[in-house]
């Protein structure tokens, strides 16, 4: 692991499970990175590992975050990567969390020395998690995915994740389940289909469904509450902002239309023929 920093020993793990999620392309309306960050809190993880920048990422495309106060430096953060476990409940397994930019370069690389720090650990299930644009509607909550086996895709079945029928580029994801597979570790990828229409916020109605899946694949239990109450109140800003903007209504009429009429062809020709979003960082500032 020569790209692994190791900020304490490697923990004693039972029957870990790996989760990864990435920020860049397959992270719409924040739903991979949250979902991480979320277990994280709320399992009280710890980061244990750091990943080396240096060889993965382009600075001049991704920089690093500078704090400055009063002319002088406070702290420099460059783009990488964070290692996070949580120590089992009794009767639970362990969850160990990774956090990370998508690389830019070097993905074999990145991916076999995460796959060996994984092998460390005693890793035998390993989870990605992404999120797409979509021609769904903001109150869907789609989700599909891969699986490495039969009985893993017939559970994905049982929690309605769509199987994944495509051919074209891929994201870091598709590499890690590659390389996986040849070490016989089972694996998962779940993409949150996301509403093409809104940008600028996380969804939260799809994190508390992805948490849900999550939970019964890994076998633990959380209280969703706080998510579904936060997409509640974000879910009517977003209905109100629709019904005052006649074009973004025009968009959701349609969808919901071709979605009754099952023509998804009509949902996507809608879609490239608008293309008008809401940035909802432009309307849900704080008040001062």
């Amino acid at each position: 692991m020569e790209y692994i920093i190791k900020t304490s020993s490697l923990p004693s793990l039972k029957d870990p499970v790996f989760i990864a999620g990435f920020e860049g392309w397959g992270n719409a309306l924040g739903v991979s990175s949250a979902m991480v960050l979320y277990l994280a809190r709320r399992f009280e993880a710890q980061a244990f590992a750091e990943l080396d920048p240096d060889p993965f990422y382009r600075f001049d495309e991704t920089r690093p975050t500078v704090t400055i106060e009063a002319g002088r430096i406070k702290s420099l953060k460059p783009p990488g990567g964070t290692f996070y476990v949580t120590e089992p409940e009794e009767g639970h397994r362990s969850l160990v969390l990774f956090k990370a930019k998508e690389p830019h370069t070097r993905w074999h690389t990145f991916v076999r020395e995460t796959l060996d720090l994984c092998d460390k650990l005693g890793v035998r299930m390993l989870i990605t998690l992404g999120s797409m644009y979509d021609n769904v509607l903001h109150t869907d909550q789609v989700i599909s995915g891969i699986a490495s086996s039969d009985s893993l895709l017939e559970f994905l079945g049982g929690e309605n994740v769509i199987a994944i029928e495509y051919q074209g580029p891929s994201a870091i994801h598709s590499t890690f389940h590659w390389e996986a597979q040849k070490r016989s570790i089972d694996s998962v990828s779940l993409w949150c289909h996301c509403p093409f229409y809104i940008q600028g916020a996380t969804h939260f109605g799809l994190l508390a469904r992805l948490c849900q899946v999550l939970g019964r694949l890994c076998g633990f239990r959380l209280d969703t509450q706080d998510l579904e109450a936060g997409w509640k109140e974000l879910k009517g800003q977003i209905q109100d902002l629709i019904e005052k903007n006649p074009d973004l209504q025009d968009i959701v009429d349609e969808l919901r239309r071709a979605k009754v009429r099952g023509s998804w062809a009509t949902i996507k020709a809608s879609s490239q023929k608008n293309g008008k979003v809401i940035h909802l960082r432009d309307f849900l500032k704080p008040t001062s």
